[in-house]
C-alpha cells in the first residue's frame, strides 16, 4: 500500500466512524506516526512521496491509531500534544484538551498583564492558560490551581517543557491558595449536568467529568468565584472567567451583586459571549 493509498483507505475508516473533520485527522496520524519515528512527514513531503510503498511497520502503527480514533478517542489523546496559543502542550486524559476558544481568555489577561504582576491561575487543568501567559509575559508572577492531582502533574510538566516558572496549589478553588493577585484567570466548569450526556463522545466518554460538571444550571463555580475572588485580589485586580455562549448575562450579574464593578461581557471570533471580565472594587476607573 502506497502513503497516497493509506491515507485515503484512513479517511474512508474514519469516514464511516462518523469521526468529526475525518479528513484532517486521518492526516495528522499519518504525520503524526512519520514524526514519532523521527522521520520526515510533512505535506511537503507527502506531495513528493505519496506514491511510495508504506513500510509494514507504519502501515500497522497507523491502522491502530485510526482504530483508537474511530472508537471516538480523542485525537490529542492519540498524539498526547494540541497547539495553543501558537504552544505546544502535553495532554493526557487527565486534562481537557485545550480549545482555540479559550485562546480569547488568554488574550484578554495578556492585554491587562505587564512584567512584575501576579497573576492566578483557577482550574488550572494542562496549565494552558497560565504556561501561555508566563511565556507570553516574561516577568509576571505566575500561579495555579487545581482539586486534581492528576492536572496538576499535566500542568507542572508543561510548565516544565516550556520553561516557565508556575507556582501550583492542589486544593478546592481558594483553598490551599497564598498570596494577592492583579489578575486572576478562570476557565471553570461549567456545563449543566444533565446536559453533559448530549456531548459529543470525544467530550462526554474521554475527558475528565470533573472539569466539565458546572452541577444543575452550570453557574456553580462562577458563584463561588464571584464569592471568593475578591479576597485574594488586590484593589483595582481583575477576574477574567471563560462562560458558555448563553452565561453571559448570569454570570455579570453574580459579579455585579458581588461587589464587582466594570463588569463586560467579551465575544469570541464567532460573536458568541465567551469572557466576562470585571475589577475588584478600589479601581480608580
Amino acid at each position: 500500500m502506497t502513503y497516497r493509498e493509506a491515507l485515503r483507505a484512513g479517511r474512508t475508516h474514519l469516514l464511516e466512524a462518523g469521526v468529526p473533520d475525518a479528513d484532517l485527522d486521518a492526516w495528522y496520524l499519518l504525520e503524526f506516526i512519520r514524526k514519532r519515528a523521527g522521520l520526515p512527514g510533512d505535506r511537503t513531503w507527502f506531495l513528493m512521496n505519496d506514491r511510495e510503498e508504506m513500510p509494514d511497520s507504519e502501515a500497522k502503527d497507523y491502522r491502530e491509531l485510526l482504530d483508537r480514533r474511530a472508537e471516538r478517542i480523542p485525537l490529542q489523546h492519540l498524539t498526547g500534544e494540541q497547539e495553543f496559543m501558537g504552544l505546544s502542550f502535553l495532554v493526557t486524559p487527565e486534562v481537557l484538551v485545550p480549545r482555540q476558544d479559550t485562546e480569547i481568555l488568554a488574550e484578554e489577561a495578556l492585554s491587562r498583564l505587564k512584567p512584575g504582576m501576579a497573576v492566578l491561575d483557577m482550574c488550572t487543568g494542562s496549565g494552558c492558560i497560565i504556561v501561555s501567559l508566563a511565556r507570553l509575559c516574561p516577568g509576571i508572577r505566575a500561579a495555579a490551581s487545581d482539586l486534581s492531582s492528576g492536572a496538576l502533574a499535566v500542568a507542572r510538566e508543561n510548565a516544565k517543557r516550556l520553561d516557565t516558572a508556575v507556582s501550583f496549589f492542589q486544593g478546592d478553588l481558594f483553598e490551599e491558595v497564598e498570596g494577592l493577585y492583579d489578575v486572576i484567570v478562570s476557565n471553570p466548569p461549567y456545563i449543566p449536568t444533565d446536559d453533559i450526556s448530549g456531548l459529543m463522545d470525544e467530550v462526554r466518554l474521554h475527558e475528565p467529568v470533573m472539569a466539565l460538571d458546572g452541577q444543575a444550571d452550570g453557574l456553580y463555580f462562577y458563584r463561588r468565584l464571584a464569592k471568593e475572588s475578591r479576597d485574594f485580589l488586590k484593589p483595582g485586580g481583575c477576574l477574567l472567567l471563560e462562560i458558555g455562549y448563553d452565561q453571559g448575562d448570569a454570570v455579570k450579574n453574580l459579579l455585579e451583586e458581588a461587589g464587582f464593578c466594570n463588569v463586560c461581557v467579551k465575544k469570541d471570533l464567532a460573536g458568541l459571549d465567551r469572557v466576562v471580565a470585571a475589577e475588584n472594587r478600589g479601581c480608580l476607573a
